[in-house]
């Protein structure tokens, strides 16, 4: 029986020797294409070769792929579980040719494979082709042998592939397998397709015509072949099964949930174990390639993932966190295919294991409220989409966990007053995505392209140079010449374009009859350099000659603050782990800021070493190294590549410090991959201070720092305010945080006495008799509003008053300083029964313009910003207890 890894192996192999160039796996998130969400299939990262917008340096190339369909277009998260095919990770075996091979080699290489290296039966195979198609059909018959009846003419799009209304398009061919009739399903074009016995296992794309405006098609001059076969469908086919969950590579996944949670993977909750595999592989890769769970974008499809598997964990019976714990397995199966995953294999776990911690707060109370709506319905009625969006604004159910767990019961959501609910939320937690504002604002720029060519980059060897304007762009057009604010590209600059967190070069150009100031420099339509600024004198004209001058100042600022970014970059690596990774950086003249993974806070003694280690590499002031390097010799040499970052046939390596070994043999102390300007020595850097620590997001820390005389005069200043604080304090500098704790600690105090003192007076003051305890109805009622008192403070007064009443409901308020409010409602345990906290408390709420409230029926709390009402909101309380007797 053949294993995934093997099977993988020996696609590779055939087409590697076939003259194939092996590419390896783009990451899951796609660079420079803001339409996709995640990598969806194997031609993702050819689409610019494909629409002849990039060139490499190989024609044919064959990939194993890494893809998530999980959001946006591509969505099978709601199937995953329930079917034998649907995953939201998966693999995808492809071989490409850029203009080289066609249709027939296409067929040729298909058949070899899947019947001699596969060895799978030919009587077992049929094929579909474009109804139109009859190249394909015959090359089929000359090429398999294959009779008439089995090869399928297929009319519909599902046998025709385009790239989007206009570009690249042509028919499709597709191989079935067929599982035999013990499986239920028909051929391909017949009504009962959709069944599992006829499975497609392999889709070959023949891209021959081009799609115009027009909705005509037109021979493409160098024709492409675009093949995509699921990694997970062909293994189990080879492997004897019609279900890609009974594969060994997700059967040990399967198996690790089994034996953490102790129940059948075959019996009635099969699905779950299902869902705990395959979503444990999306995160995880996801995760590796740089995507963290937030509330927006890719993060929220991510979170909902995630949050769907634990869902499926607690269902399980898991009470603490349980996919975090399977990760081991993952990377058994498939660390020594995606070294990635390796890479990132703690980053992985802990944010795992962080998102199940905070998840699992909510998911019981969650799961509490669902059930709760849901005794109130029948099978098949409608679940309230408000109660759908409370679940998700309160206890961080996605929508799709919430179906799901509505599915057993055939109740269905009202998902539109589910969407009318997240109408009314804020923009910024409503996950959008969207592309095409930015690609509008890009078209002039591609006319630019087109018209003028591309900017060579001088800035690397020279900070000043000689030029030619090619193109002057005002208010969004190309005119011929301009005076005031104006973009302009010129055929060669020695300025830097804002890229991988370095901003743009500013500086000067200047010719015959014209002076222009650049404040900044960014990069357009893949190499086109804009200079940004504002023309100071004359007016600036496409086609001349031109002088420009770099602020060399400036950017020797940010040369030494890009290199201080690899120094940290390796020192935080060293002191907190290997899963360190870049998750962002801004490099400034003035400071830099490192956005890092790290599941928690960076200790300051920590922070202190990364500091010390950074710095003894700047004082040792050694070479930075700069090399051009193909990026697969790159990667295999140690260089460090970012996740989620996509680098051409050739990088620049730079390589700094040094690092010692007993043997001699020594090594430098940081290797990235980069694009940036940097320091000619370490020593240039001068003086590295980490300024600032703190969290971005879940599992993303910032470190801002200053290099140089910047960080001096930062250090400066500290040091004069410390000792400000000590002449306040009347103490040495050394002796400041002690004396400063002794304070605080004292202040502490203080404020404890404060707080009892007022809880006392509130209450009656000490022996002071209390109140006197009002009848709502026949039940004792104390509404009170409690001036001087904390909202924290109300629930332990609450439960005061309820032990002296015995019986009865207290209702207790206060209003602060900016005018909301804060309630508690406390009822005794003999009236639990007949009177309820949450519904008590929901009418405070609504009169002090809160939105409800919530807790148990023995105590609740709400609040509200119209604190001028309270009085009738205990009033409306007392109310409602005297109707209930």
């Amino acid at each position: 029986m053949a294993g995934v890894s093997e099977v993988r192996s020996a696609f590779l192999d055939f087409f590697g020797g076939s003259g194939h160039n092996l590419v390896p796996s783009s990451p899951l998130v796609p660079r420079n294409d803001p339409t996709l969400m995640f990598t969806t299939a194997g031609m993702v990262q050819f689409k610019n070769l494909f629409t002849g917008l990039e060139t490499r340096s190989y024609t044919r190339a064959a990939t194993a792929q890494k893809c998530v369909r999980a959001g946006g277009k591509h969505n099978d998260l709601d199937n995953v579980g329930y079917t034998a095919r649907h995953h939201t990770f998966f693999e995808m075996l492809g071989n490409f040719s850029f203009g080289d091979y066609f249709k027939e080699d296409a067929i040729r290489y298909a058949w070899t494979l899947v019947t001699r290296d596969y060895a799978l039966p030919k009587d077992k195979l049929s094929v579909t082709v474009y109804h139109t198609d009859d190249e394909a059909f015959d090359l089929w018959k000359k090429i398999a042998g294959l009779p008439d009846e089995r090869i399928i003419r297929i009319a519909t799009s599902d046998n025709f592939w385009a790239m989007g209304d206009t570009g690249p398009c042509g028919p499709c061919s597709e191989i079935f397998y067929d599982h035999g009739p013990h499986v239920p399903g028909g051929p391909p074009g017949s009504p009962d397709a959709d069944g599992d016995r006829f499975i497609e296992i392999w889709n070959l794309v023949f891209m021959q015509y081009e799609s115009l405006p027009d909705g005509s098609r037109v021979p493409l001059p160098k024709p492409s072949i675009d093949t995509g076969m699921g990694l997970e469908r062909i293994s189990a086919v080879l492997q004897g099964t019609h279900d890609n969950y009974r594969i060994d590579l997700m059967r040990s996944l399967i198996l690790a949930v089994a034996q953490a949670t102790g129940i059948d993977p075959d019996g009635p909750q099969s699905a779950s174990h299902r869902v705990i595999a395959d979503h444990l592989r999306a995160s995880a890769f996801l995760v590796a390639d740089g995507v963290l769970p937030s509330n927006e974008g890719r993060g929220y499809v991510l979170r909902r993932i995630m949050r769907r598997g634990m869902r499926h964990a607690h269902m399980l019976g898991a009470r603490e966190p349980l996919m975090h714990r399977i990760v081991p397995v993952l990377i058994r199966e498939m660390g020594q295919a995606y070294p990635e995953l390796v890479r990132a294999e703690t980053l992985i776990t802990e944010t795992l294991r962080l998102e199940e911690t905070r998840f699992r707060n909510t998911l019981e109370r969650g799961l509490a409220l669902l059930e709760g709506e849901v005794q109130k319905l029948g099978d098949g009625q409608v679940f309230s989409g408000e109660t759908a969006f409370r679940l998700y604004d309160t206890y961080g159910f996605p929508l799709d966990l919430t179906q799901d767990a509505l599915r057993a019961r055939r109740i269905s959501v009202d998902v539109d007053s589910f969407q009318a609910a997240m109408e009314r939320q804020k923009a910024e937690a409503r996950a959008h995505w969207a592309g095409s504002g930015e690609a509008a604002n890009e078209a002039i720029w591609f006319q630019v392209r087109d018209k003028v060519g591309t900017t060579e980059f001088l800035g690397y060897g020279t900070e000043e140079a000689e030029g030619v304007v090619t193109a002057v762009v005002h208010d969004g057009k190309m005119v011929e010449k301009a005076v005031g604010e104006v973009a302009v590209t010129l055929n060669q600059t020695p300025f830097y374009a804002e890229s991988g967190g370095q901003v743009g070069d500013q500086g000067v150009i200047h010719g015959e009859g014209f002076r222009f100031r650049v404040t900044d420099t960014v990069k357009r339509a893949g190499d086109v350099f804009v200079h940004l600024g504002v023309v100071e004198e004359g007016e600036i004209q496409a086609g001349r000659a031109a002088f420009l001058r770099v602020d060399k100042a400036r950017r020797s600022a940010i040369r030494a603050n890009h290199s201080a970014t690899h120094l940290l970059h390796e020192a935080l690596r060293q002191v907190l782990g290997d899963h360190v990774a870049q998750k962002g950086s801004l490099v400034e003249p003035e400071r830099l800021r490192f956005d890092i993974s790290h599941p928690k806070p960076i200790a300051g003694e920590e922070l202190e070493r990364v500091e010390d280690i950074a710095n003894a590499v700047v004082l040792r002031n050694e070479p930075v190294v700069t090399r051009l390097m193909a990026v697969d010799d790159a990667i295999a040499s140690g260089a460090r590549a970012l996740f989620g970052e996509k680098y051409g046939d050739e990088v620049r390596v730079v390589s700094m410090g040094t690092i010692d070994r007993p043997d001699g043999n020594n090594a430098p102390y940081s290797v990235e991959l980069c694009g940036g300007t940097h320091a000619a020595r370490t020593g240039d850097i001068g003086l590295i201070a980490i300024v600032g620590e703190g969290a971005v997001s879940a599992g993303v820390r910032r470190i801002e720092a200053m290099t140089g005389s910047t960080a001096r005069r930062y250090l400066n200043e500290q040091s004069r305010r410390l000792k400000g604080v000590a002449q306040v304090l009347r103490a040495n500098v050394d002796e400041v945080a002690e004396r400063a704790a002794i304070l605080a600690e004292e202040r502490r105090k203080l404020d404890r006495e404060l707080a009892d003192a007022r809880r006392k007076l509130a209450m009656g003051g000490g022996s002071a008799a209390p109140e006197a305890v009002e009848k709502a109805g026949s039940t004792a009622f104390v509404g009170r509003s409690l001036p001087g008192v904390e909202v924290k403070d109300l629930k332990g007064l609450a439960d005061q008053e309820k032990a002296r009443l015995g019986s009865g409901v207290v209702a207790l308020g206060v209003v602060g300083e900016d005018g909301r409010a804060g309630l508690v409602v406390g009822v005794t345990a003999d009236l639990a029964g007949r009177i309820n906290a949450v519904d008590l408390v929901k009418i405070g709420s609504e009169v002090l313009g809160g939105k409800g409230g919530g807790g148990r029926p023995d105590m609740a709390q709400a609040g509200g910003p119209e604190g001028a009402r309270m009085a009738e909101a205990l009033a409306a309380i007392r109310t409602r207890v005297t109707e209930l007797g």
